[in-house]
């Protein structure tokens, strides 16, 4: 439970596996959300930081009870720390496409695009959700990072025509099979419509709101990017009348508020910036070559860089791990990876005991000539004890 001692939010970091809670100093530089009042109300259990702003990490349930309940039921995650980098003007797709390898010359309004941003060596800057408004306005929807000051830095060098900004946006997810059946009661049949990572416009007490379906897990759910639009409506006020509207017609399908599963986001393949991989890894390591056609001719921040990896090839691949032993425990420091013949071959940075597959599970880079799927290997647990595993697909077999 989370509880406030004046400036100060006393939170427990059970996702750390650590046996004491800490006090986290709440300032303007961590920010609090529409839906945070809310959150707490619901018995919020975990905090973390993610672009200077609350996620939660955890209620009431344990990580395996909320993995079942979001497989079979619904969810409302508060994950407005998703921020938006707004980019509008003349040269704002221009400038978008400078960002990434993957051609936005077939994206039309009310799309959503998966896409890698890249430096000068081909390094993974970030991989958000571009959001296509209109022609000349753009939304990145961003994992943890500095893609804001990444995006000021190329319009100026390359003065582009461009404004830049982070709007008041915050992302309230709905997640799970009944997603569809609990929206539609609230917006209509219409949302029924929406194709799997494309968006509409809604709305919700006379302002208009961007509906994307899409989400961080692998079941169904829809992303709403709650905006209050008018002057005369208050953020916070508002976004708690759309989540208790949600939850009041989400008891219906058995709801609860909920965040972002690891169990689920592993099992689905699904990448967290910053612990499976970073700037030191490029997209083709992390099986994004679909998205780095190099057939595509326009220019990109790291083409050359690129190029010549995809010339000369990569040296390790984002592989899925299933391991024997004791069940995992949410790892907060590495698993070293080993080959039958004690080399080291990766580390499993995101790992933890899946009760669908009944064994451990994990993503890690592997390195060539290891990465064959079906190849075994060892996991040496925290503990140093050494464990049998496998190379699997991504996503997981179902």
């Amino acid at each position: 439970m989370v509880t406030q001692f004046g400036g100060l939010t006393k939170i427990n970091l059970q996702q750390l596996n650590m046996q004491k809670n800490i006090k986290l100093n709440m300032s303007r530089r961590i920010r609090r959300t529409p839906f945070t009042n809310k959150v707490e109300e619901c018995g919020v259990s975990d905090f973390t930081v993610v672009n200077h702003m609350l996620l939660p990490k955890g209620f009431n349930n344990t990580i395996e009870e909320d993995y079942w309940h979001l497989s079979k039921h619904v969810q409302i995650w508060d994950v407005s720390c998703q921020r938006q980098v707004q980019i509008t003007g003349p040269d704002a797709q221009k400038l978008v496409q400078l960002m990434t390898p993957r051609s936005l010359k077939n994206m039309s309004t009310g799309k959503c695009f998966y896409i890698p941003i890249i430096d000068e060596n081909a390094g993974m800057i970030n991989d958000p959700v571009l959001l296509k408004l209109d022609d000349d306005m753009f939304w990145i929807s961003i994992a943890d990072s500095d893609i804001l000051l990444w995006a000021k830095g190329l319009a100026l060098g390359s003065n582009l025509d461009v404004k830049i900004i982070e709007p008041d946006v915050y992302p309230l997810a709905v997640q799970g099979p009944k997603s569809e059946a609990l929206m539609s009661e609230i917006f209509g049949e219409d949302i029924k419509k929406i194709k799997f990572f494309n968006f509409k416009i809604f709305d919700f007490e006379g302002t208009k709101q961007i509906i994307a379906r899409s989400g961080y897990s692998k079941e169904d759910g829809f992303e709403i990017y709650f905006k209050a639009h008018e002057d005369f409506f208050d953020s916070v006020q508002l976004g708690e009348q759309l989540w208790d509207t949600i939850f009041k017609a989400g008891k219906n399908y058995n709801i609860l508020p909920g965040c972002p599963n690891l169990i689920d986001r592993i099992e689905a393949g699904l990448m967290s910036y910053g612990n499976d991989f970073t700037k030191e890894n490029n997209p083709l390591e992390c099986n994004l070559d679909k998205y780095c056609d190099p057939k595509e001719t326009h220019d990109f921040i790291g083409k050359n860089a690129l190029r010549k990896i995809q010339l000369d090839g990569i040296k390790q691949k984002m592989r899925g791990i299933i391991f024997e032993g004791k069940p995992c425990a949410p790892t907060g420091k590495p698993l070293q990876i080993y080959s039958k013949n004690n080399v080291k071959i990766g580390q499993i940075a995101s790992g933890i005991y899946s009760p669908r597959i009944k064994k451990n599970v994990g993503l890690s880079m592997i390195l060539k000539n290891h990465w064959e799927i079906g190849q075994n290997v060892i996991v040496e647990a925290l503990d140093g004890t050494k464990h049998e595993g496998i190379i699997t697909t991504l996503p997981f077999p179902k």
